[in-house]
């Protein structure tokens, strides 16, 4: 059964690469939060917003496609940013 990750068998796993990785994450995690939060609160306290139109749709279908395409986009900005090495290592 073949491995999926990164490193190489003979490779030992770099602390300094996991813990950049992972502050990375949680740091494009809470700004998609807030995106989202932001989504959830109008829609729950001025519902009136998310009828407003853009050109020819609401709001509601506007910031929900661009939530699904900032998740994408942010998926890409930490894939791009986790293959950079860390540490000085290369």
């Amino acid at each position: 059964m073949p491995l999926h990750d990164h490193a190489t068998p003979d490779a030992p796993p770099d602390p300094v690469a996991e813990r950049h990785n992972a502050r990375l994450g949680l740091i494009l995690f809470a700004v998609y939060l807030a995106a989202y939060g932001t989504f959830v609160g109008i829609s729950a306290f001025t519902p009136w917003v998310m009828d407003l139109t853009v050109g020819r749709l609401n709001v509601a279908v506007v910031y929900g496609l661009a939530l699904i395409g900032s998740a994408v986009l942010l998926a890409l900005v930490y894939a791009v940013l986790c293959r950079k090495p860390v540490g000085g290592k290369s």
